[in-house]
């Protein structure tokens, strides 16, 4: 099998790379020098040229609150650059593996989202995925789309990194308590979406740590509790931390029973995803 991995300098693109070495399975990754997605020449060339048998579209726009002010890009990166990416698998009968994410809901609530559940985004960034996801599925027959939540990974930034940075110069943060979800380590996320690639088990999956719901200040404290830092954290509504730029969802929690129910193996517990992270930032206390 060979494998085509967008955005591979990316968090969850790096460690999709290094699981697919880990399974000594051919690849190609692709980050915006080989492969300019909003570029649909480019796309067709580089699909073509490689011939991949499965691509694992990781690549996208993800700066939320920027998005706001640059529709047109967020949307030829999420939108147009997927579409251009489902219709060149197609010419090749290669499958496609597209990350999502939950913002394409309205995040109200406090139920799981199910796979099927109505989508309504709140924010450009949310928008332009569902766009790529309706460009997928439009397109293709062989597909997976794999929503994800609160992404951390070794190669790029994230709350935790941020938490880290502010703790060592911080007393005490604030953080907001009324916004749940719960993380997605991608050194965890990478073996699942190799382990679906080498079936035929497609259709929308949601995909994250398992150990239950949090809040971003639950996350917060047990980042700070693991590091051994001091930092004390007070928790604050979204209103009272202030609004950005983009709304952002009360409500991530995704409902993850399909991975089970078609064979797939849950990812580990987050506090043990977090424990292993930090081991590999050598920030552990």
């Amino acid at each position: 099998m060979k494998v085509l991995v967008t955005g591979v300098t990316g968090q969850l693109g790096y460690d999709v790379a290094r699981e697919l070495e880990k399974r000594h399975i051919e690849y190609k990754g692709t980050g915006s020098r080989e492969m300019d997605i909003s570029d649909t020449a480019a796309v067709e060339r580089v699909i073509k040229d490689y011939h991949p048998d499965a691509i694992i579209h990781c690549a996208a726009y993800t700066a939320v609150d920027k998005a706001e002010d640059d529709y047109g890009r967020a949307m030829d990166v999420n939108a147009k650059g997927t579409l251009a990416i489902a219709k060149a698998a197609k010419e090749i009968d290669a499958k496609m593996l597209y990350i999502s994410t939950d913002y394409v809901f309205n995040g109200q609530g406090t139920e799981p989202f199910t796979v099927d559940a109505a989508t309504a985004p709140l924010n450009v960034y949310g928008l332009t995925k569902l766009f790529g996801e309706e460009a997928v599925r439009m397109e293709l027959s062989k597909y997976f789309i794999v929503r994800i939540s609160w992404v951390f990974g070794k190669n790029g930034n994230n709350f935790i990194k941020t938490m880290l940075r502010l703790g060592q110069t911080h007393e005490e943060l604030t953080v907001v308590s009324d916004q749940w979800g719960s993380p997605t380590y991608t050194a965890d996320l990478a073996p699942l979406l190799c382990d679906m690639m080498n079936t035929d088990a497609y259709g929308i999956y949601h995909a994250t740590n398992e150990g239950g719901y949090i809040s971003w200040y639950d996350f917060a404290c047990e980042i700070f509790r693991q590091a051994g830092y001091t930092t004390k954290v007070i928790p604050v509504t979204t209103a009272e931390y202030g609004l950005s730029k983009a709304k952002r969802p009360f409500n991530s929690r995704l409902d993850k029973s399909k991975l089970v129910e078609n064979g797939f193996t849950p990812l580990p517990d987050w506090k043990d995803a977090l424990k292993r992270y930090l081991e590999e930032l050598g920030a552990r206390g």
